[in-house]
């Protein structure tokens, strides 16, 4: 597939079904321990075909199974994100983890962002990759976020962010937490000029990403059996020093609590995406 950014330059963003010449053949599923023939996996989206758990799905293919073949261009794809510390942990440098997690994702920074179709309506689409350093949000994801929330704004599209992240990037200390309160402020305002944002939430969303963007859509959807919190369970056990309630933080706990709208499967995303996108159109037609 081939897209192209503001610039007219050619973006070659890799489909998403084929698996990689150097990968396994056959998966064991890490919930039922079956052996999985890894086509047969791809063909289902990455959920195992035997109890429906959900492998991790990149960006890139996230992508591919969310938009119509060959309306994504990427948007702000030369940000990427640098030491500002100086930190080292001793074992690895920043700099390093960040050269490492490029070769291993071929991604600059842990969110693709741009625009796209869903069955034909155009919409300004975040997609954030945990093989980025846990998609961890920085710097750059941060401002990634808020530029493509502007930009929804300017144009009057609709704003879809598809979350999967450990939290805010702790190797950029206090200029990684600002940026809850950037990405909330340029989303409030989208809301506020009355802009239709939808959130998704994949496994794991977690930590300072949780508590900003991932939970200001004006509708939530999460796949099945999805991680959703801020702290850990373990943490919060021994802050509280209380025993927590069976499925805690999960997409299931959260729904029958009121804090999402709903839990989705893979395969059916993308018409719900597309429903609700008709729905909006309409009821802005009216008005």
């Amino acid at each position: 597939m081939i897209s192209f950014n503001r610039n007219n330059e050619p973006k070659i963003i890799r489909p998403w079904s084929p698996v990689p010449t150097d990968s396994p053949e056959w998966l064991k599923c890490s919930n039922c321990k079956s052996l999985i023939y890894a086509k047969q996996l791809k063909e289902n989206l990455d959920v195992c075909p035997k109890c429906n758990y959900y492998f991790k799905m990149t960006a890139l293919e996230r992508i591919e199974l969310l938009l119509d073949p060959d309306s994504f261009f990427e948007m702000f794809s030369d940000m990427e994100s640098f030491d500002i510390l100086g930190f080292d942990d001793s074992k690895k440098s920043y700099s390093q983890k960040l050269q490492e997690a490029e070769q291993k994702t071929g991604l600059k920074e842990a969110i693709i962002t741009g625009e796209g179709l869903i069955d034909g309506h155009k919409v300004c689409i975040g997609v954030m990759e945990f093989d980025f350093i846990g998609g961890s949000m920085g710097i750059v994801v941060g401002e990634k976020v808020f530029r493509l929330a502007e930009y929804a704004n300017e144009h009057n599209l609709p704003l879809i962010i598809v979350s999967a992240s450990g939290g805010a990037r702790m190797q950029e200390g206090m200029f990684s937490l600002m940026q809850m309160a950037r990405t909330s402020a340029a989303i409030g305002k989208f809301k506020n000029n009355n802009g239709l944002y939808i959130s998704v939430l994949t496994n794991p969303t977690t930590g300072g990403v949780s508590a900003s963007f991932s939970f200001l859509g004006d509708i939530i959807i999460a796949e099945p059996k999805a991680l959703i919190g801020f702290a850990g369970a373990r943490v919060i056990e021994q802050t509280t020093k209380q025993k927590l309630p069976p499925r805690f933080q999960t997409a299931e706990f959260l729904l029958d609590h009121g804090l999402i709208d709903k839990i989705v499967e893979r395969k059916f995303l993308k018409k719900m995406l597309s429903k609700i996108l008709t729905f909006y159109e309409r009821s802005r037609v009216k008005i």
